[in-house]
């Protein structure tokens, strides 16, 4: 008698379930999907009563309890339901501050990554597997997380508080890396959350283009009245467009990367309708990072596509990098009156850039500065933090505007090393897993991560890029899609080579 694979074994045993619907017990999903309509039941009986007895505040209070504790339920003991959750809220959190919102969603979307980060410690209790820390990428991400909560002892900082308030943000989102690596389990889940990631792009894309032709929302007007908001994003006549996000350089940047993804995508062995659908994605997202007019975006696409094109050689690829080479060399040099247009070829113009000319200054106004303090000046000492905590320190009145100028001067240039050794490493791991994955799926998805920490990389000199929502989880999604793209691949390898000896 022939002894079945295990994996032939659970194959078997799933369609004896499916056959026999009375052997097997209610999921414990189902049961809290009867736990959330009993509490919307109770909830439509309540709600109104509360509202009459006692004010639309406690009717609020009451809404946030019964939405609140099954979302925490859900983000606790379901991470993949946590997964989407978070990816969805990194979108939409500044969308929401914008609108007006007074409650602190910085410290919710803080708590949001710490309970991802608790159902992470429970399921290796119950299902224990430390393998994905014997990678590289996860050995640097350790050290460089062990370098910032050192920093606290950093005797030059001029603040304990902007300290605390830093690492609490940084800690907890490159944390994120970790839950997406152990909790992305297959190819299935992979997918949704990245179509998912295509949707939330779409509808940023969407919100743009909606700015741009059919002017802002009064909310978002009665902001942009601002005399500082109009020296910032009011250029040359026209309005840099937001969307979604907290400013235009977050929105252009997540186009680019958005624009890469379906870009890389288009590489694998997917169907034609699809992708002609990545393809028109593809292309309305790089026309609302022109809408965005931040010239640091722009340099991106042609950059990435390169990679690509160098990565994955083929005679196809080469021609479609041609054209597309070509296009934006006709876009660089083209005679034009328009002022979108006019801002795009101008990024490839930096010595005609006042604004480039004056960080190229400040830049080296605090070389001496990076040069005579290895630690730097303490974490959270540049930007907001610095001016809350700590406003006459020399450190707080500069501004960084680069994420690698911010790195070296608040991490010095022991920190550079270490933010630098992370990139190269991720890409380095990139560029390895593409060739070592058989499957045409993962490895489109595994050169997509790639091709987007490449342009990230690239895009954190001139701006910084993976400082704000929702692109800094995306960066460490990226990096996760990278192991999990193999991890994956090796599975179904093993998978297929068990059945075909069975």
């Amino acid at each position: 008698m022939k002894v079945l694979p295990s994996s032939a074994q659970k194959i078997v045993s799933s369609t004896s379930l499916i056959k026999n619907p009375g052997c097997h017990d209610v999921s414990p999903f189902l049961r809290f999907n009867k736990f959330v309509v009993l509490a919307m039941l109770l909830a439509a009986v309540v709600f109104p009563l509360l509202i009459a007895k006692a004010g639309a505040v406690a009717g609020v209070l009451l809404m946030l309890i019964v939405i609140g504790l099954p979302v925490l339920y859900a983000v606790v003991v379901y991470p993949e339901a946590g997964i989407l959750i978070l990816l969805t809220a990194a979108y939409l959190v500044m969308w929401v501050i914008r609108i007006g919102v007074n409650f602190p969603l910085g410290t919710l979307m803080d708590a949001l990554q710490l309970l991802l980060i608790i159902g992470f410690f429970i399921k290796q209790k119950t299902n224990p597997d430390w393998s994905f820390l014997k990678t590289a990428i996860s050995k640097v991400i350790l050290v460089w997380i062990f370098y910032n909560l050192l920093q606290v002892l950093n005797p030059i900082a001029s603040s304990k508080q902007a300290w605390l308030y830093t690492i609490r943000s940084v800690a907890a989102v490159t944390l994120t890396y970790f839950v997406f690596v152990y909790q992305i389990k297959t190819i299935q889940f992979l997918r949704l959350a990245i179509k998912l990631w295509l949707a939330l792009s779409l509808f940023a894309a969407l919100y743009g283009y909606k700015q741009e032709h059919y002017g802002f929302f009064a909310f978002e007007q009665a902001q942009l009245n601002d005399p500082l908001m109009i020296s910032l994003l009011f250029i040359n006549g026209i309005w840099r467009k937001f969307s979604i996000f907290s400013d235009p350089v977050s929105f252009s940047y997540n186009m680019v990367i958005s624009s890469l993804l379906c870009i890389s995508l288009m590489t694998g062995t997917f169907k034609t309708w699809k992708k002609i659908v990545m393809l028109f994605l593809a292309l309305f997202f790089l026309l609302n990072m022109l809408y965005s007019g931040t010239r640091g975006a722009y340099v991106l696409v042609p950059a990435a596509l390169v990679l690509i094109a160098v990565i994955n050689y083929s005679k196809k690829v080469l021609v479609m990098s041609l054209i597309g080479g070509f296009l934006i060399g006709v876009m660089i040099i083209m005679p034009t009156g328009n002022p979108t247009i006019q801002r795009f070829q101008s990024a490839f113009k930096p010595s005609d850039d006042a604004s480039y000319n004056v960080r190229k200054k400040n830049q080296k106004r605090i070389q001496p500065y990076i040069q005579a303090h290895p630690i730097g000046g303490g974490l959270g000492a540049t930007g907001v933090w610095g001016v809350r905590f700590a406003p006459n320190s020399y450190l707080a009145k500069f501004p960084p505007d680069s994420g690698y100028v911010r790195v070296a001067v608040e991490l010095g240039y022991v920190g550079l090393f270490l933010i630098c050794l992370l990139m190269f490493t991720i890409l380095k791991t990139g560029i390895s897993n593409y060739y070592k994955i058989r499957n045409p799926e993962l490895k489109a998805y595994c050169l997509a991560a790639t091709t987007i920490i490449f342009a990230l990389n690239i895009g954190n000199f001139p701006q910084e890029a993976i400082v704000q929502f929702p692109t800094n989880i995306l960066f460490y999604f990226a990096a996760a899609i990278i192991s999990i793209s193999l991890k994956l691949d090796q599975q179904l390898h093993k998978t297929s080579t068990d059945a075909s000896h069975y």
